[in-house]
């Protein structure tokens, strides 16, 4: 019997799909545009300063980028398709949303029933994100479709509004095929936002926590890598955290506990002072030009390429709809 070829995984990219081969060194949850009442006066909104940014850290080794703002947030999706096709670096953007905190009171995302939610969230993966972040919902879709989901969670709990919201990117995350990545408000609540998200169908391959790094505790880590989801660490060159031999110690108990194909890698610069761009640091070059160097030196070349590129390539693969 004569076996038929399998497609190529592909990822959704803003200027569209590709093979998930051509991501390479991917940072897996960053931002260029932001705009939160969390950190009034951080607003990221010059893409200018984003494509500087882009090409620093492309000069430094990152191939691809996973641009995590999600609806309500400042989200540009015409604007990512700028930078991409200025710096020539493939870019995901993200649809769905994020912990409570980020939304003003009144904010139709905190009242919004489960099926408005998911329906904008999947027109976002199928349609193309929308022009004016569903403040209008009238308005039409940016060509740029998502190629990933956001969530998130607070501290230590997740709220009844944040549980609508992470039942709402469950359903299109079985409908899409799109991978989850979900705030981990300090790595807290993580066995509890998988038992959500997993309760609504959402198999845990599909489902990624961030910010884990922020709650350095290796035991923890395992349980959750143990249960088939991937932990992406974001802290490198955060000194305010801890010191990069906190993520390097992490990575190194991780790849002992034999979970090296359960880790990403990303930088977070969700403020504008992170930005070197904006006269701030750590900058996007970081991750790549400081702190992978190190990642090489203590763990090795196969598993630093397993993080960066094997990893977040499973990961973002999705089907991508015609």
């Amino acid at each position: 019997m004569r076996t038929m070829p399998q497609p190529e995984p592909m990822a959704m990219t803003v200027t569209g799909p590709i093979p998930t081969a051509d991501l390479g060194v991917t940072d897996a949850h960053d931002h260029l545009f932001l705009r939160t009442p969390e950190t009034p006066g951080q607003e990221m909104d010059d893409p200018a300063r984003a494509i500087a940014e882009v090409r620093q850290a492309a000069e430094a080794g990152m191939r691809s980028l996973v641009e995590m703002t999600p609806i309500g947030l400042g989200r540009r999706p015409d604007l990512l398709r700028a930078v991409s096709e200025a710096t020539g670096v493939p870019i995901i953007g993200a649809t769905g949303f994020h912990r409570d905190v980020h939304y003003p009171a009144g904010h139709w995302v905190h009242d919004a029933d489960v099926e408005t939610l998911a329906k904008r969230v999947i027109a976002d993966l199928e349609r193309g994100m929308h022009a004016t972040d569903w403040d209008d919902a009238g308005a039409p879709p940016d060509p740029a479709r998502a190629g990933a989901i956001k969530a998130g969670a607070s501290y230590h709990h997740i709220s009844a509004s944040e549980g609508r919201r992470l039942e709402a990117v469950a359903i299109a995350g079985r409908r899409t095929g799109a991978g989850i990545l979900v705030h981990c408000e300090i790595g807290t609540a993580a066995h509890e936002i998988v038992d959500h998200l997993t309760s609504h169908g959402v198999t845990t391959d599909r489902i990624a926590l961030a910010h884990m790094d922020r709650n350095p505790d290796p035991e923890l880590h395992a349980e959750i890598a143990a249960r088939g989801v991937t932990l992406e660490y974001d802290t490198a060159g955060r000194t305010k955290y801890h010191p990069d031999t906190v993520v390097l110690d992490l990575v190194g108990a991780m790849l002992e506990a034999g979970h090296g194909d359960r880790l990403m890698l990303g930088g977070d610069l969700g403020r504008r002072d992170y930005f070197r761009s904006h006269g701030g640091g750590p900058g996007l070059a970081y991750l790549f030009a400081t702190f992978v160097p190190r990642l090489r030196a203590r763990i090795g070349d196969a598993a630093t390429e397993a993080i960066l590129v094997a990893n977040p390539a499973r990961f973002y693969a999705m089907p991508v709809p015609a």
